[in-house]
């Protein structure tokens, strides 16, 4: 992959209004985090975000999850000035990323 190219299929990197927008992605996760699926497959993601944010809060989560899919930083170092963990923003973007994926999936029908 060239450094030209999006890392991640979001809206903001690819201009294709058919992508999810980081605000699509932080939506979601904020919601599963206030509203965490119980029998879901996937539903560690949204107990490991309803406990970052309660941590965190939710603006330090956006500021995180921006960094990564808009402005390519790494997971490890998107909390850089930022009162959080390096292993929370592993765990932030890890959802986000898949959380993008599944948005992005929804709109392919």
């Amino acid at each position: 992959m060239s450094d030209t190219e999006p890392r991640y299929d979001v809206r903001e990197q690819t201009g294709d209004p058919d992508h999810a927008s980081v605000d699509d992605v932080i939506d979601l996760v904020v919601h599963r985090a206030q509203n965490p699926r119980t029998e879901h497959e996937d539903a560690h993601f949204d107990r490991t975000m309803a406990t970052v944010i309660d941590t965190y809060g939710t603006d330090p989560v956006r500021t995180v999850i921006h960094r990564i899919l808009v402005d390519n930083e790494p997971f490890r170092t998107a909390t850089n000035g930022l009162e959080m963990r390096n292993v929370d923003g592993v765990r932030i973007g890890t959802v986000a990323s898949w959380f993008l994926e599944e948005l992005n999936a929804q709109d392919d029908g």
